[in-house]
């Protein structure tokens, strides 16, 4: 399972992570395979009656799948659905873009793929992929009543559903805090901004590590992310490195252009003048602010729960210092409430689309329904994909799952199976049940409700440099670079010179057709 997070460039998910992450026919009406055994289940589709298996071509951007021998699930699924799953996966973000536009330009089509908003865009409009509308409420229900109404949007293009979206994700990023570094200063953990900035500022200026040195930070984190919860207390959406779309009665509000941003970067700049903040913050990429809090660099980190609390990053930092207790931190109080940061609604794990040259196949297109069905089947295949095989890598004690040692073992490349993904919070609290407070924390935080994921390009505006030009400006402005008295020059240079216009003109008309806005 992924479970790094990746940024978006303005609802770019060019991040596609990683995180990482998710029936059968005889339950369909339409269906045209036979019933199965009683014995196996209701939700069991039969196999092939000819008795040949059909092979199914799928593709996806993942890493780590064993060699087909090795491959459980696939033995599973196999012979449970009559096919011979041909599962191919890709680990770079790249390759598997030019391996998939290869084979979409010459019309050698995988059975069955994963494609970004930008590739669902681009093939529907040029008739490949397979509507699946008349679909969902027949032979794809048991898909659609598991991901969900708010899912089924993602993969929704010009009123048609294109694509099956996997089910929502849950939030895993907070801020975390060195309470041991509190303890010594004498200092709570921060409830307040105000609270927030003296902590950050104590830890660099009164040797929270007594080595005697002026060598600790205060805040860090992945770039702009340092601030999402800050940004937050000031009633503003941000989250991943982007600024957030969202709705406050019925209009649709970008927060560049929210009335208290201009009050949320003064509170920064005032943060970062101090010295509180990672001077290096906007140069870190990947997890090297991970590592600066491990190495007891710094005292307050905003970052996903699984980079701080699974047991190899717990274990490097104990080797550090033994006495090391980092905690997170709820919500800090700001002039807009208590909001922990944005949550992008629209994104998703993944959306797999179906060519639409499949429908001359009936026999193939039905297999890969039976598939899509039966991975969303919660009391069969859904556990097969998300745990393994039922006796071996866990067992059931009434209606909770319990992991058998091989499920740690054998079961890390589980979830590539999970094409319509899986009950998030049951599935971390199974799989990382030593976490699972961190995660319930995590998750239950207050959070601005973000739409950028069911916004796509308009012809004309190029996202990467809207994008670029948003990171280098506000950065200025934090970092006292650029006076916030031009901050609306800032936004007449982004609408003119980036198209930042017809970008929010087509988030506003998508929203409107999706029902955010009346």
């Amino acid at each position: 399972m992924a479970l790094t997070k990746t940024s978006k460039a303005l609802i770019v998910s060019a991040s596609m992570m990683i995180v990482g992450g998710s029936v059968l026919a005889g339950c369909n009406s339409g269906s045209t395979a036979k019933p199965a055994q009683q014995a196996a289940g209701k939700d069991t589709p039969a196999a092939a009656s000819s008795g040949k298996p059909v092979k199914l071509d799928i593709i996806e951007n993942a890493n780590g799948l064993p060699a087909p021998d090795q491959d459980i699930i696939k033995q599973e699924l196999d012979k449970v659905l009559g096919t011979d799953l041909n599962l191919t996966v890709y680990a770079s973000g790249d390759d598997y873009k030019n391996q998939l536009n290869v084979r979409m330009a010459s019309a050698n089509f995988p059975d069955l793929f994963m494609v970004d908003r930008q590739q669902l865009k681009q093939f529907s409009d040029q008739g490949l992929l397979l509507d699946l509308t008349p679909y969902m409420d027949s032979k794809l229900k048991t898909v659609k009543d598991f991901i969900g109404a708010e899912s089924l949007k993602k993969g929704t293009m010009n009123g048609k559903v294109y694509a099956v979206s996997k089910t929502p994700q849950i939030p895993y990023d907070t801020y975390f805090i060195r309470k041991d570094w509190l303890d010594k200063l004498g200092m709570q953990i921060p409830k307040t901004t105000d609270e927030l900035f003296e902590a950050a500022k104590a830890f660099v200026e009164k040797d929270p590590d007594s080595n005697g040195k002026k060598d600790t930070i205060g805040i860090t984190g992945g770039k702009f992310g340092a601030f999402n919860t800050i940004f937050g207390a000031y009633g503003i959406g941000f989250s991943e490195n982007v600024p957030s779309l969202y709705v406050k009665d019925n209009k649709l509000i970008n927060s560049l252009y929210d009335p208290a941003m201009k009050e949320a970067l003064t509170f920064i700049n005032k943060l970062t003048a101090s010295g509180a903040v990672d001077p290096e913050l906007m140069a870190n990429s990947g997890l090297q602010h991970q590592q600066k809090a491990i190495k007891g660099q710094a005292g307050i980190i905003y970052i996903d729960w699984p980079n701080m609390t699974k047991d190899q990053f717990v274990d490097q930092i104990k080797a550090v210092n033994p006495n090391a207790n980092w905690v997170q931190v709820d919500a800090v109080k700001g002039p807009g409430g208590q909001v922990a940061s944005s949550w992008d609604i629209g994104k998703t794990a993944g959306l797999f689309a179906i060519p639409k040259t499949l429908e001359k196949n009936p026999e193939k297109l039905q297999k890969v329904f039976d598939l899509l069905n039966y991975v969303s089947t919660k009391d069969t295949g859904s556990l097969l994909v998300q745990y393994g095989v039922k006796g071996k890598h866990y067992n059931m004690e009434g209606s909770k799952v319990i992991p058998t040692d091989l499920m740690n073992k054998e079961g890390g490349y589980f979830w590539l199976y999970q094409f319509t993904g899986r009950p998030e919070m049951e599935y971390l609290q199974v799989k990382f049940a030593k976490q699972a407070p961190f995660i319930e924390f995590a998750n239950k935080q207050p959070r601005i409700q973000a739409l950028n994921g069911f916004v796509d390009y308009p012809n004309g505006y190029n996202a990467a440099d809207a994008n670029r030009y948003i990171e280098e400006e506000l950065a200025k402005f934090i970092y006292g670079k650029r006076p916030l008295s031009e901050y609306d020059s800032f936004l007449k240079t982004l609408e003119t010179s980036m198209n930042y216009k017809a970008y929010m003109d087509a988030a506003q008309k998508q929203l409107k057709d999706l029902g955010y806005l009346k």
